[in-house]
């Protein structure tokens, strides 16, 4: 896999913006494979298009690209918050390219996908409403926060200039397809274990360690009374998706 962003398929164009989106789009469409099918080719859709930019035509998978330069930042900017929102919850929301690129030497440094499955309310951040001065006064925007997936949601292909195996990368999309067929109330319980889950440094874990959690849960969950039951059985969970391993005895080991 090349690194080096195609310089010749941005010329004619004078925008920065514009520059970086050809540069970006290009590489994706040459270099990267659909991770739900691993169909080597991914098609373009149309400029502007306000579904997504890839898709494969194996599987019907769809993706959006972001991209920034020079960060590994936390936060990804977006476009309109209520639409953000509509869209995710939607049938057909897309899944989610993410590109870092080094703009000095133009070539990747980064690049991983989410599943749409981890794309949850609490992950888009609504911005402040544009000053009534601005041109598009009252207009109000939204942030992606990366730290709101697991790090399970953040399948690399190139992770600090390193390129993974292919069959890593559709190993780990397929680890957490189960949460497609979730229902959403379900659904938003594995992921918040997972991401405490991340929280704990050791690969050991007891039971006990995960339940020092159980107020942030409740604090997430405040219609359930029952969070320690529902901590363990998102546990059996993980585990029957071979995500962790049971020891006994309330021990478990990540896999």
């Amino acid at each position: 896999m090349n690194l080096k962003f195609n310089l010749n398929v941005a010329d004619g164009y004078t925008s920065k913006s514009q520059i970086a989106r050809v540069l970006t789009e290009k590489w994706v469409s040459q270099n990267i494979f659909c991770p739900s099918c691993g169909n080597d080719m991914l098609n373009e859709f149309p400029n502007n298009s306000p579904v997504a930019d890839f898709f494969c035509d194996d599987c019907k998978s769809e993706y959006e690209l972001k991209s920034k330069k020079n960060s590994r930042s936390l936060k990804i900017v977006d476009g309109t918050y209520s639409t953000m929102i509509e869209r995710i919850n939607s049938e057909n929301n897309p899944n989610f390219f993410f590109l870092n690129y080094d703009s000095r030497e133009l070539s990747v440094q980064n690049f991983f996908v989410i599943p749409k499955h981890f794309f949850v309310n609490d992950i888009i951040e609504k911005r402040k409403p544009l000053g009534i001065n601005a041109r598009r006064a009252g207009w109000t925007g939204c942030n992606i926060l990366l730290n709101g997936i697991p790090e399970l949601g953040k399948i690399h292909f190139i992770k600090n200039n390193q390129v993974l195996e292919r069959s890593e990368v559709l190993s780990a999309w397929n680890k957490t397809e189960f949460l497609s067929k979730q229902k959403k109330a379900n659904r938003g319980w594995s992921i918040e274990v997972m991401k405490l889950l991340d929280k704990i440094q050791n690969q050991n874990f007891y039971l006990k360690d995960i339940y020092k959690f159980e107020n942030d849960l409740k604090e997430k969950f405040p219609n359930n009374n029952f969070v320690k039951d529902k901590i363990r059985q998102q546990l059996q969970v993980l585990r029957d998706k071979n995500i962790l391993e049971f020891l006994g005895n309330g021990h478990y080991k990540k896999i």
